[in-house]
């Protein structure tokens, strides 16, 4: 379980705030909109109404003490460059930022954030990846090379093992679980058989993915 300072309660903050607490987290939910920390309250431990480009609000929340600070402001984007500069000032020992345009995620590392959330971009690349093929049914970039896509079996496949498909030394890629039915089986090896209506979890260059799984 972590600690988490989120500081914006926008649709996206407020989406963010609800799978923090899904998921276990301690959050502390601060906004200027008393109407927005209203909704998000059966979501967070703690809330704050308060304007965090101010020096002396953001002092009194004691951002030292949060394993991540994470900026969701959408709508102004000096507040939310004023914010993690101040973040960073008072110790913040991570801050995450998010972004709207390339420029502004230049504008945000310099001054002082960790790491940029940048959804608008980042669901771009997953929806033309995910639309674009019939046989691709999910994908996440790992970083600007590699990525893990779950793919359904090709029909070539079917009935054949992972080790007699080969498919690490063709491709350099690893299989790293079969999904039959919403279940994931992640005990995979050479032995494994491949079936029809299956689909593998695969990780490599994505590069390699396309050339191995025809991805046009």
């Amino acid at each position: 379980m972590k600690s988490i300072l989120l500081i914006g309660m926008g649709r996206f903050g407020k989406h963010i705030a609800r799978e923090l607490d899904r998921l276990g987290h301690e959050v502390m939910a601060v906004d200027s909109q008393e109407e927005r920390i209203n909704e998000v309250l059966p979501y967070v431990t703690n809330a704050q109404i308060g304007d965090s480009t101010r020096e002396d609000f953001l002092r009194s929340l004691g951002v030292d003490r949060f394993d991540v600070c994470i900026v969701t402001i959408g709508d102004h984007f000096q507040s939310s460059l004023e914010t993690v500069s101040l973040l960073k000032e008072l110790g913040a020992r991570k801050v995450v930022s998010r972004a709207a345009r390339d420029v502004q995620e230049k504008f945000l590392l310099r001054n002082g954030a960790d790491e940029i959330l940048y959804p608008e971009k980042q669901m771009a690349r997953w929806a033309a990846v995910r639309y674009s093929s019939d046989h691709v049914l999910d994908y996440i970039e790992l970083d600007g090379t590699h990525s893990i896509v779950e793919i359904l079996v090709p029909s070539l496949w079917t009935g054949k093992s992972i080790g007699e498909l080969d498919i690490r030394k063709k491709y350099d890629i690893n299989i790293l679980g079969i999904k039959d039915h919403n279940r994931i089986n992640a005990s995979v090896n050479p032995s494994t058989v491949l079936l029809q209506g299956q689909s593998v979890l695969a990780l490599g260059e994505y590069r390699a993915i396309r050339k191995c799984f025809k991805i046009s």
